[in-house]
């Protein structure tokens, strides 16, 4: 019987027993105060965020029962939290809360779960994919300084690194440009690793590594050249009438697979993710002039330097070991551009694929993730959007990243959906 069930054990001075065992001759019986009628499986620690447990699976309470790891997880999430708040807080940022059920989901390129409520039948209603739009027009409506922690779902698959539920951060301040937020991020990178770091009395070597790796200056890319470069020869113009058939040409070239819906914001995130993401494996790197149709949210310009005038954002990604952690923008505040990226995304989701080389036939590409024309948000920008600085992160992501962790599911209280979902199962096979 675990000793949370019992009132402390009254005695008087410690004594050693006939066989020599260290003893306290007891002055009461301990009272029991909450029984616990079931067997507690014998496992060892870290057996619950183990491949195992998808096997032989056991509710999280009792996996809390019986494998401290997953309460140090649960403290170091607590922790990283902490320090976000904190950090905003002395700052004078202003935590507010937006809309999770809304008419139409956006500020992501997402497929969004969608409802219907009692009071409204005739309405289709979305859970946020993020809370991005939401929190830009408390910009237009005068607060300069806000941030927001709490849930996003997305209906996509899941693996390793994705869950439909997610918790995501992020802020936006007025008069804040880029080389602001990426000092913002390595401050609060430093202060979360500290903080994480005094959570566990002795890390992982790998653990340790990254904590002072957050703490070194970061490596910078140039989106464009340092693709370019990798893939020895110009990219085409990517806003061009021809992009899409020139970035097929290259995937066929080189061997390499094409993703789900070949559109081209899909195509240049694929090569990204082959050619110049893994440059983060070894020190943390920001990727900046990210291209223009991967970033419909943000200010853009014509690169300095890149040939064919490339249209790229003023967006940087900050990459850690080859997974994405932090996004930094400076805000699209015009409304007439914001429509026509808007209309650009939509161009792209409706792409017919030009696969009709040799014997293959040219097929419509039809992309569901793409943003939407958002004409609620566009008479909010009408009202004046000030130069604003945004800054969004993964809170799951950074928890995993800062304690080890291969699965979501480990650094989520829970579990992942597939979890917290096993009852449905049950409940179906009882009809």
């Amino acid at each position: 019987m675990s000793a949370y069930f019992l009132e402390a054990l009254k005695g008087g001075r410690p004594y050693r027993a006939k066989n020599g065992q260290l003893s306290i001759k007891a002055s009461s019986l301990p009272v029991l105060q909450s029984p616990c009628l079931q067997r507690f499986p014998v496992e060892q620690r870290g057996f619950a965020t183990s491949p195992l447990s998808e096997v032989n699976y056991h509710p999280r309470h009792v996996e809390m029962l019986t494998d401290p790891d997953i309460i140090d997880t649960l403290k170091a999430r607590s922790a990283l939290i902490r320090t976000l708040r904190t950090f905003f807080e002395t700052r004078s940022f202003v935590e507010v809360n937006t809309p999770i059920l809304t008419a139409l989901a956006g500020g992501a390129t997402a497929k969004p779960f969608e409802t219907t409520a009692t009071e409204f039948a005739d309405r289709k209603l979305s859970l946020r994919i993020a809370p991005e739009l939401w929190l830009k027009r408390l910009v237009v409506g005068g607060m300069d300084r806000i941030f927001e922690i709490g849930p996003s779902f997305r209906n996509e698959g899941l693996d390793k690194t994705h869950n439909p539920e997610f918790t995501t951060c992020e802020f936006y301040a007025v008069r804040h440009d880029l080389p602001q937020l990426m000092d913002y991020t390595k401050q609060l990178l430093t202060d979360m690793a500290l903080a994480v770091g005094a959570v566990f009395h002795q890390q992982k070597p790998a653990v340790a590594k990254l904590l002072r790796a957050v703490q070194e200056p970061y490596q910078e890319f140039d989106f464009i050249p340092t693709l370019s470069s990798a893939l020895e020869l110009d990219l085409p113009n990517l806003s061009s009438p021809d992009a899409q058939g020139r970035l097929l040409d290259i995937f066929e070239a080189k061997n390499l697979p094409l993703p789900s819906n070949p559109t081209v914001p899909r195509l240049v995130d694929k090569l990204s993710s082959i050619y110049v993401e893994p440059r983060s494996a070894e020190r943390p790197a920001w990727i900046v002039n990210i291209p223009e149709c991967l970033s419909p949210l943000a200010k853009s310009y014509i690169h300095p330097t890149a040939s064919h005038d490339q249209p790229v954002a003023a967006r940087a990604e900050l990459f850690i070991q080859g997974k994405e952690v932090v996004n930094c923008y400076e805000e699209e505040n015009d409304p007439f551009e914001q429509r026509r990226k808007f209309q650009e995304q939509q161009r792209y989701a409706h792409q017919t694929a030009p696969l009709g080389r040799g014997d293959r036939p040219a097929r419509e590409t039809v992309d569901e993730e793409a943003m939407k024309v958002d004409q609620d948000y566009l008479e909010a920008l009408e009202w004046g959007l000030p130069p604003t600085g945004g800054w969004g992160c993964g809170i799951d992501r950074l928890v995993m990243l800062f304690i080890g962790k291969e699965r979501i599911g480990d650094v989520l209280s829970f579990g992942s959906l597939r979890a917290v979902t096993r009852g449905a199962e049950k409940r179906d096979s009882d009809l």
